[in-house]
């Protein structure tokens, strides 16, 4: 079965050429001149993708493969779903990015499921780096389907003697673990720009694994799966290396320094959507919140540490 990669950032690339060495691989951007001309990507300094990579512009070519990697923003997943007119019937629709969507309040899984009837939903999420793959280094990640027979093949398609995937059926879980990892990273973030140190690193890391694991739980997900590579272990990723753009924007935030406005941030996002949902499911997430309001100026990175310090004493 044909794979393409819709979306040529980081993480899209770094996955085409990772499976790019397996066999051929579809990789689609709007505007791949440059790609095409070099057959290297600015996001992917000294990466060349190999030539079983066919790198294109023409989205209804890209759709045509048997398995679709949607791997833009998630803000801009919808209006990417909506662009696909080639019939996705019965096909492997699997998602690659990380967050919750602000205007419909779901994740991606639901995304595909409302836009994209006819396919058969997944996420791929876990922890990683974009150049970490491209490099061929070793990394593990969930790839999570409702469906256990596509989960199975696409596992198999997907999976590459340093790139493991491992199976769930709980996409919920699975999605929301890798969108809420990207909100304590900014906290993380802003708590060491603003030297409050690796302590309060760590306490702002373990309540907000809690409030992961409980608003998975309000929405359907299972628990466990929030322990999986999808929770724990991309949260342990992005918490602590300079590597991830929603840690190092937590950084800028904490040192009061500007960050680009070109770097594609999902927690920022993340943490408004998942704000509304604490107050629409009358869930206590004192962490997200604090993001939320830290990222759209309502609160310093001092405020938001005072509010959280500053909560009643409570049983763990």
């Amino acid at each position: 079965m044909s794979i393409a990669v819709l979306g040529a950032g980081a993480f899209g690339t770094a996955l085409a050429v990772a499976l790019g060495r397996k066999g051929p691989v579809t990789l689609w951007a709007r505007d791949m001149r440059e790609m095409q001309d070099t057959r290297q990507s600015p996001r992917l300094p000294g990466v060349t993708l190999p030539d079983s990579v066919t790198i294109t512009s023409d989205l209804g070519q890209a759709a045509g493969c048997g398995t679709l990697l949607l791997s833009v923003p998630m803000q801009q997943l919808s209006r990417l779903l909506d662009q696909i007119t080639t019939s996705t019937q019965g096909r492997a629709l699997v998602a690659c990015c990380k967050g919750i969507d602000l205007i419909e309040g779901v994740g991606p899984s639901a995304l595909i499921t409302r836009h994209q009837p006819g396919a058969t939903p997944a996420v791929l999420t876990g922890p990683s780096f974009a150049a970490d793959i491209a490099r061929g280094l070793p990394t593990a990640l969930t790839l999570a389907c409702g469906d256990e027979t596509t989960g199975r093949a696409v596992q198999a398609q997907l999976s590459t003697p340093v790139l493991r995937l491992y199976r769930s059926d709980d996409m919920i879980g699975a999605e929301l673990g890798g969108a809420l990892k990207n909100v304590i990273a900014i906290a993380c973030g802003a708590c060491i720009g603003a030297g409050l140190g690796d302590s309060a690193r760590a306490a702002l890391m373990t309540r907000g694994f809690a409030e992961m694991v409980r608003l998975a739980a309000a929405l359907g997900a299972r628990a466990d799966t929030l322990s999986g590579l999808s929770g724990l272990g991309d949260l342990t990723l992005t918490c602590t290396s300079d590597l991830s753009r929603n840690y190092r924007y937590g950084l800028s935030l904490g040192r009061g320094e500007p960050f680009d406005p070109l770097v594609t941030v999902e927690g920022a996002a993340t943490a408004q959507a998942a704000a509304r949902l604490a107050l629409d499911h009358a869930i206590p997430l004192p962490v997200c919140s604090a993001v939320s309001d830290l990222t759209q100026g309502r609160l310093t990175v001092r405020q938001a540490m005072d509010t959280l310090l500053s909560r009643p004493l409570k049983d763990e």
